[in-house]
């Protein structure tokens, strides 16, 4: 790879094409990504590529002017520590805080290039075009940073509603499945286990075991479930790991506890944490999906209390 300070004048501007004709692309990647549910971010979007495309023009037209019509063949992967973005395609599924955050980042990165480069230019009209450009890039910066302020203030509630929305779709909604599966289901075979040989180690191996093998089952199955191109739902991996993640942590919080040797202290903590646990779910339901407190919290608690006495009296037996 070919280090920054070794690059010339021609090559300096090729690399400035290539970046501004990459970052267009990528500007106009978000615009469609976004403008189903936040248009007036999509439009913002697609002014910054379409100032993007004029630097392009303007970097081109210096090229030609200086060096003719050929430009040397060289990308941002042959240059040591030049600015990198990650492929479009990776950036489908993205979160509109994600997007404006990556905006804000790519140009402060551009302006920096900018910058360096017209230190290294030694014609006098490349110097100051890219400087020029430097300036702009850091106005597109702030543009970036200010991007929720320079939109009106009903579309930016609409938008945030929206966002909040999709949050709660692709990302609570399987969260939350997850922990209460992982909170209740695994109630009866660790306490069934705990009182049928109670031994603490026994009782935290089948916790363990039962915790991370419905981490692995919930994950995979919410993964499977549906793609999310119809629903909206979200990258399905994305929702699986959410699940899985949620439904093993919301298993092993009263697995922990009988890691401590003493059989009925560690059942105790464990039946502190399972309150903990109930109350936690019914305050999630009740902030997000709009369920009453009261509702919530006796749907939760009845079945996390049948389910953990069904365990206690299989495991007395």
């Amino acid at each position: 790879m070919k280090r920054f300070s070794d690059l010339n004048e021609a090559e300096i501007l090729a690399l400035a094409i290539s970046n501004e004709e990459e970052d267009a692309r990528i500007y106009l990647q978000f615009a469609n990504r976004l403008r189903a549910d936040f248009p007036g971010s999509a439009k913002i979007f697609e002014a910054m590529a379409e100032e993007e495309h004029g630097h392009r023009h303007r970097l081109l037209e210096a090229y030609t002017g200086k060096f003719g019509d050929t430009l040397p063949y060289i990308t941002r992967q042959d240059v040591s520590g030049f600015l990198k973005r990650n492929p479009i395609w990776l950036l489908d599924n993205l979160r509109i805080e994600t997007v404006r955050e990556q905006a804000e980042a790519m140009e402060l990165e551009a302006a920096n290039y900018y910058a360096k480069a017209a230190e290294r230019a030694h014609d006098v009209d490349i110097r100051t075009l890219l400087a020029d450009l430097a300036e702009e890039e850091k106005r597109h910066e702030t543009m970036a940073i200010d991007l929720e302020a320079e939109l009106p203030k009903d579309q930016k509630q609409s938008e945030d509603e929206t966002s909040r929305r999709l949050f709660v779709l692709q990302i609570v909604q399987p969260a939350l499945a997850g922990l209460i599966d992982g909170s209740i289901s695994t109630l009866a075979p660790i306490f069934a286990a705990a009182f049928a040989t109670m031994n603490s180690w026994d009782a935290f191996l089948v916790g363990l075991a039962a915790s991370i093998g419905a981490g692995i089952s919930m994950g995979l199955t919410e993964a499977l479930s549906d793609d999310g191109e119809i629903t909206g739902r979200g990258h399905p991996w994305v929702r699986g790991t959410a699940c899985g993640i949620m439904t093993a942590v919301g298993g092993l919080g009263h697995t922990l506890p009988y890691l401590i040797p003493d059989f009925w202290i560690a059942t105790g903590v464990a039946g502190c944490v399972v309150v903990i646990e109930l109350i936690a779910i019914s305050w999630i339901r009740t902030r997000f999906m709009a369920t009453p407190f009261t509702s919530a919290i006796v749907q939760v608690v009845l079945g996390g209390v049948l389910v953990l006495l069904t365990g206690i009296l299989i495991g007395s037996q």
